[in-house]
């Protein structure tokens, strides 16, 4: 067995939070180490977040051609490169790659590539990329293993070879017929960019909505804003079997209401949840206990179960954005540096990218029937924000939720163009603890889209409970 290295600070897996988090520590003078399997950098720069939304762009700029007539420009045909598309993608993500070495460097923090797997309390056996092993240990031991795309149980379908986002990201042409199982963000935001890159698209969803944590009534209108586009859905159905190969042809058989379906495409991507990468990492070696669900069981410090160790991101169970584990890891660091944070009641903004976006923060319709908190709700089409003219892009609307007994804000819901803005302005006005009334009579900018906040909450019935 190799000898063992100690380090002051050891990272297993190098997602945003745990990479932050090293680079910090070691740049305070800690012998730190990242072991990571595959992806420098983690999943947002190479697989996930920006990837996603480098090739949702090119689609909105291929949807903006198809449609330039609208706007006066005849552009006439024009041709998708889809080797183009994917090779733009892979540019940005090796800057990326080139970006994170340097950071690594610069804080002093070691970058060891390979397969780590708990073998005792705080100690990890690295199965090296490069042939060989390390054995190393950490006084402070940080996981940052992240999740991965669940596969569901349908027979044929593992055999299929279907797609995840991973290999979405990553075609050289377009899926004559491509078949999303899963109508969640994910799913949603590639149906979107696919069906504009020149796909026929079919959604399937085991629940009766898509979105399933989201208001009925934001449900519906993106479906109906994604339907128009060309997207077909089919809601309640249950896949039974799976027969071809993703890439030649597939056949999806479904059980619905109406009867039994069968689907055939070229393509199939599985975006159906996800599930957390804590099997076969030894964890049971390290006193690390998991949930019923399989992540990793923290307190609100994101402290495990075993002493001096701590878990970062969506493998904690913390919201999967990539936003949340910069979060983790700042709570994290903070505490060992004397302070007292915590993952209670934190202010968590939820954004889909599709066009328009989705954005939400705060309670939702639902979550506040739930909890049995008493709200005034306020809504107001986009089409109403003036700017809308200039632009036509007028889909979507603004929700905003508002105590019935006093006039804090509590929720904001947006479908629209520009929402990630809005977003933010009320994110900071929920956290600020603003009443309504002071954005309702601020003064906006003529024309933006700011402008309908104040229009939104012109909208809320005045008087509490």
């Amino acid at each position: 067995m190799a000898e063992l290295e100690r380090f002051e600070a050891l990272i297993l897996g190098s997602g945003q939070g745990g990479k932050l988090l090293a680079w910090h520590l070691a740049k305070l003078g800690r012998r730190t180490a990242v072991v990571e399997r595959r992806w420098i950098g983690g999943s947002c720069p190479n697989i996930a977040c920006l990837p996603s939304k480098n090739q949702i762009f090119s689609a909105r700029v291929a949807h903006l051609v198809r449609n330039s007539a609208k706007f006066g420009l005849d552009t006439g045909p024009f041709k998708l490169d889809m080797a183009k598309v994917r090779q733009r993608k892979r540019d940005m993500v090796d800057g990326s790659i080139v970006s994170h070495l340097e950071n690594y460097r610069t804080s002093g923090a070691e970058l060891i590539m390979g397969t780590g797997r708990f073998v005792a309390p705080k100690v990890i056996d690295v199965d090296l990329n490069s042939g060989g092993s390390r054995l190393v240990s950490g006084d402070q031991v940080f996981i940052d293993v992240g999740t991965r795309a669940a596969i569901p149980e349908v027979p044929g379908l593992t055999s299929a070879d279907p797609l995840t986002h991973i290999e979405a990201l990553d075609l050289d042409q377009v899926p004559t017929h491509l078949i999303v199982l899963g109508g969640g963000y994910v799913g949603l935001e590639l149906a979107q960019a696919y069906r504009r890159f020149g796909s026929a698209v079919t959604v399937i969803e085991r629940a009766t909505q898509l979105m399933g944590r989201e208001d009925p009534d934001v449900s519906q209108d993106m479906q109906r804003i994604l339907s128009e586009e060309g997207i077909r859905f089919l809601l309640d159905a249950q896949p039974i079997g799976m027969r071809g190969r993703s890439g030649q042809e597939v056949t999806l058989m479904l059980r619905s209401q109406s009867g039994n379906e069968r689907i055939v495409g070229s393509h199939i991507l599985v975006a159906a949840g996800r599930a957390p990468n804590t099997a076969a990492i030894g964890l049971e070696e390290s006193g690390i206990e998991l949930d019923d669900r399989g992540y990793i069981r923290v307190n609100d410090r994101l402290e495990t179960t075993a002493r001096g160790v701590w878990a970062i991101g969506e493998c904690a169970g913390s919201p999967q954005f990539t936003h949340v584990s910069v979060d983790d890891s700042m709570i994290i660091r903070d505490n060992l540096a004397g302070g007292n944070r915590s993952t209670r009641d934190r202010l968590v903004p939820y954004c889909m990218f599709t066009d328009p976006e989705l954005v939400r923060v705060g309670l939702s319709e639902r979550e506040a029937e739930h909890l049995g908190i008493g709200v005034r709700v306020a809504k107001l089409p986009v089409s109403d924000i003036l700017r809308t003219q200039a632009t036509g892009e007028s889909k979507g609307f603004l929700k905003a939720l508002v105590s019935a007994s006093d006039d804090r804000i509590l929720g904001f819901t947006m479908i629209g163009t520009e929402a990630d803005g809005l977003l933010a302005a009320m994110q900071m006005a929920i956290l600020g603890k603003l009443p309504y009334p002071a954005i309702r009579d601020a003064i906006f900018a003529h024309p933006t889209m700011a402008e309908g906040l104040g229009l939104l909450f012109a909208n809320v019935r005045e008087g509490h409970a």
